[in-house]
């Protein structure tokens, strides 16, 4: 990637070459990634009970545009949290799975969900 910038003290542009910098892989983020997405736990609970087709998935939550869905579907599916299985069909039927990954994901939700359980009773 190239910069310019502008010497403060003659006004003189140069140019700088930035090196694009690594890519941060952490449990941290992919976890910050989903969980930070309003409609990607949503999304999860609805499959993990069974919902797991694309058009049932939107009638069962209200707002949620075909486009965030997409993008939250694919986001997961890149992630190894879920799997997409496409049969060759017509009409073209969609289904999604959770991996091992993902079954594992659904249950840390579900532990959090327990414990925020925990909190609202101590209160």
């Amino acid at each position: 990637m190239v910069q310019i910038k502008q010497n403060p003290s003659d006004g003189e542009l140069s140019k700088i070459t930035i090196s694009q910098p690594s890519k941060v892989k952490s449990e941290t983020l992919t976890l910050e990634n989903i969980v930070g997405c309003k409609w990607s736990v949503c999304i999860l609970t609805l499959i993990h009970r069974g919902i797991n087709r694309p058009g049932a998935i939107a009638r069962s939550v209200d707002r949620l545009t075909t486009k965030v869905q997409s993008d939250c579907l694919r986001k997961m599916v890149n992630l190894g949290i879920l799997e997409k299985v496409a049969y060759p069909e017509v009409p073209p039927r969609v289904e999604y799975e959770l991996t091992a990954i993902g079954h594992r994901f659904v249950k840390i939700l579900d532990d959090l969900a327990e414990l925020q359980s925990d909190i609202k009773a101590s209160q």
